[in-house]
């Protein structure tokens, strides 16, 4: 009994002691003594009367800073929309503006050594091998395949059963199914059956949520020191973050003991890839989650808003229609690959699409040294510098005037698509670390859509609904976007061979 009534008297010490400590690191991070308008804004909620999320604050504010660059005191951030300073970040310092180790921190027991969560030769290395796999023309038409497969077996007929039975479906929650389906085949060889036509719970998909989502919840904690204490006593989120990553470890690892087992030669997964060339597991397993990170949401993210926004704009899906009838003529198949490449219209219409609503709605570094940005903010060393993808697509000193219409023909000089310069358009990123995945993931953006255009007219629940996001690594709306379906009279074909180069 003296030793229970010591173990708990020292466990409830140790609780109230760490609930204290938390109490005055939040204090501590808080700065209760800066008077700025933005900080008090920020600490008091204020920001909240006037704007439906805080991307939409932070876009307030950068549009009104005179250099684009705004200064959170109680965050320790810097963040800017500036392009000019972008470039000087990710590209002209891009040494001196690492991921640093407190991002790295964040994420460490979900990515581990992955590439979205290391710098250095780690991060070239895996960069090097990634560029080598994702550029081949193997692995291009094995993911186009992929998505054309998904397509025909399962989103076709989830749609037109939703559009007989005229049922609302939330397209959000059908293109995240479909996403996870392919990144799934893609990374491990792997097929989940997420958008089955039942739509049943997938305890693989519910696990990578939880930990992508508890993750980033890390993030928002008063100080870094809260989880990491959380995590040492195995409570709380932490020990929810440690049940989910359990989960996705054992797949992992099941996967891995399985293709060493059976042999690679017939597989074309990136799994299969890159154990050719990597004998450690727990690195594969890293690896290979962080592209599974990578490439679900953000093209579930994009896919959600992309559809969002025509339904607002009935204009946009009948040029496209007409710009995909001109190209195919009369014929009831998905446009090949090469076909797509004709299609300047609809390619103009999505990246417009993501200028407004980026996937990913920002990107921070952390200076290693002292330094100096283009527009003359000094960053001190160890400070956090956020470049700020949403807020770049709505700046007038940028895109003009009509910054927050949304005008596909922007991206078009005499029908034909031109890019933008990628520090001003940044959903990609730009620099040594610009996406590798950026065509993969336009590809499968363009596919789905022209499959969904083509065969249904697709009809808001509430037109005039306004994306709350839920705070995460990706762009997520909350309560999704709930359509009725319609399907088109005309039946659609899909090629069975579709070759991409």
């Amino acid at each position: 009994m003296d030793f229970v009534a010591a173990f708990s008297f020292l466990f409830y010490g140790f609780t109230i002691l760490f609930s204290v400590f938390s109490i005055l690191i939040y204090i501590w991070r808080l700065k209760p003594w800066c008077n700025c308008d933005v900080c008090k804004a920020y600490l008091s909620s204020s920001w909240r009367k006037d704007f439906t999320n805080l991307c939409d604050w932070y876009t307030h504010l950068l549009r009104n800073s005179k250099t684009g660059t705004i200064h959170f005191h109680v965050l320790g951030n810097i963040i800017t929309a500036n392009p000019e300073n972008v470039e000087h970040m990710i590209k002209t310092k891009f040494d001196n503006y690492p991921k640093g180790k407190p991002f790295s921190a964040l994420l460490g027991d979900l990515l581990g050594r992955g590439i979205f969560n290391v710098d250095g030769d780690s991060w070239k290395f895996q960069r090097k091998m990634a560029s080598f796999e994702l550029g081949s023309v193997s692995i291009r038409m094995y993911a186009f395949d992929l998505i054309i497969t998904e397509i025909r077996e399962r989103l076709i007929p989830l749609l037109s059963s939703a559009a007989a039975r005229q049922e609302v479906l939330d397209l959000q929650d059908v293109f995240r199914r479909f996403s996870f389906d392919n990144i799934c085949k893609f990374s491990f060889g792997l097929d989940p059956g997420c958008l089955e036509l039942s739509l049943p719970v997938c305890e693989f998909a519910l696990a990578f949520d939880s930990a992508s989502k508890l993750s980033a919840e890390r993030a928002l904690a008063a100080s870094p020191m809260v989880w990491k204490i959380k995590r040492l006593l195995n409570i709380g989120s932490e020990r929810e973050l440690k049940e989910a990553i359990k989960k996705v470890n054992e797949l992992a690892e099941g996967m891995i003991n399985q293709k060493r087992k059976v042999g690679l030669s017939n597989s074309n997964d990136l799994l299969s890839r890159f154990m050719t060339s990597i004998s450690d597991d727990r690195y594969l397993r890293d690896i290979v989650i962080s592209f599974l990170l990578a490439g679900r949401d953000t093209v579930a993210s994009g896919l959600t808003s992309f559809f969002w926004i025509l339904s607002q704009h009935p204009e946009v899906v009948s040029a496209i229609r007409e710009e995909m009838e001109k190209i195919t003529g009369s014929s009831q198949e998905l446009p090949s690959y090469q076909e797509m490449l004709q299609m300047h219209y609809l390619n103009a219409a999505i990246h417009e699409s993501l200028r407004l609503y980026p996937p990913v709605q920002f990107d921070s570094k952390f200076a290693q040294e002292d330094d100096i940005l283009p527009d003359g903010t000094f960053v001190p060393r160890g400070t956090r510098a956020t470049y700020h993808q949403y807020a770049m697509g709505r700046m007038e000193q940028i895109w003009g005037p009509d910054c927050l219409d949304f005008k596909p023909k922007r991206w078009l000089k005499k029908g034909v698509f031109v890019p933008e310069n990628p520090f001003k358009f940044t959903v990609f990123h730009a620099g040594p670390r610009i996406c590798l995945g950026k065509e993969l993931a336009l590809v499968e953006m363009k596919t789905v859509a022209l499959a969904i255009i083509r065969g249904f007219n697709t009809v808001a629940e509430d037109p005039d609904q306004v994306p709350r996001f839920i705070p995460g690594f990706t762009a997520t709306v909350r309560g999704g976007l709930p359509v009725v379906m319609q399907e088109k009279e005309r039946s659609l074909k899909i090629h069975q061979q579709p070759t991409i180069m």
